[in-house]
């Protein structure tokens, strides 16, 4: 009487036949044609595959999101290096303008033209303003105290900050500018060089130019150069000249 063979998938569990193959991984060398008889499923269709068409699949979609990366990693360094030329360009623009009016008006060309972005406001204390011939042109503004209190509630204890823009705040802080009808967004930065020197506004009328979520290393660091060039340009007190160097 022949004994009934029990099948394969009740006296093996799968788990050790796994686990011994991993010790294993010489196990199908001289056995290839084993390899060709497995059957795996098949990732995007009913049914199954044969193992090696398996692995070709896995192999291609592995390059296929290798690939990928490196498009992505590409289009990073294109975005990071368009992103270094128009700050440069920005930067050395700043340094030619002559006098404090002309830095305004070189930081409103600049951002409107290289950066999308159409509306600036250089609010400075007056201590900054009081000895120039002629009163501040748009987009700079003398710092008054009902200006000063609601930039420093938007930025609400920040240095920097990206936030929404009501058109009534457009029309106290961007008066040179038409509001728009709807809430727009803005980054604001606060312009410190040892003492306080004034704030920066840049406004978008799209609420979504400006998100609550972005770095604020760009507005602070342009905030920074900012307070420099004001100062090299803010004209001494008669009888006391100012270092320019």
């Amino acid at each position: 009487m022949t004994r009934a063979v029990p099948e394969p998938r009740k006296t093996l569990d799968p788990d050790r036949v796994a686990e011994w193959l991993a010790r294993h991984p010489d196990f199908f060398v001289g056995r290839e044609g084993l390899l060709q008889q497995l059957k795996v499923p098949h990732p995007e269709a009913h049914g199954t595959t044969s193992l090696l068409e398996r692995l070709v699949y896995d192999l291609r979609r592995r390059a296929e999101q290798a690939e990928w990366r490196l498009e992505q990693l590409l289009e990073s360094a294109r975005h990071n290096e368009v992103q270094y030329r128009r700050t440069r360009e920005l930067v050395l623009a700043l340094l030619e303008a002559e006098d404090a009016d002309a830095l305004g008006q070189a930081l409103a060309t600049q951002m409107s033209e290289h950066f999308q972005i159409p509306a600036v406001a250089l609010w400075c204390p007056s201590q900054l303003t009081d000895h120039e011939p002629l009163p501040p042109q748009p987009p700079r503004h003398v710092l008054d105290e009902h200006a000063g209190v609601r930039l420093a509630a938007l930025l609400d204890g920040r240095t920097s900050r990206c936030t929404r823009l009501t058109p009534t705040d457009w029309g106290r802080l961007l008066p040179h500018t038409r509001p728009p009808r709807q809430a727009g967004s803005c980054a604001l930065t606060r312009l410190t060089l040892g003492e306080p020197m004034g704030y920066l506004v840049m406004a978008s009328p799209d609420p979504d130019h400006f998100r609550a979520s972005m770095d604020t290393l760009f507005t602070e660091y342009l905030g920074d150069v900012l307070a420099r060039l004001l100062l090299r340009h803010a004209p001494a007190p008669h009888g006391c000249p100012t270092s320019h160097g």
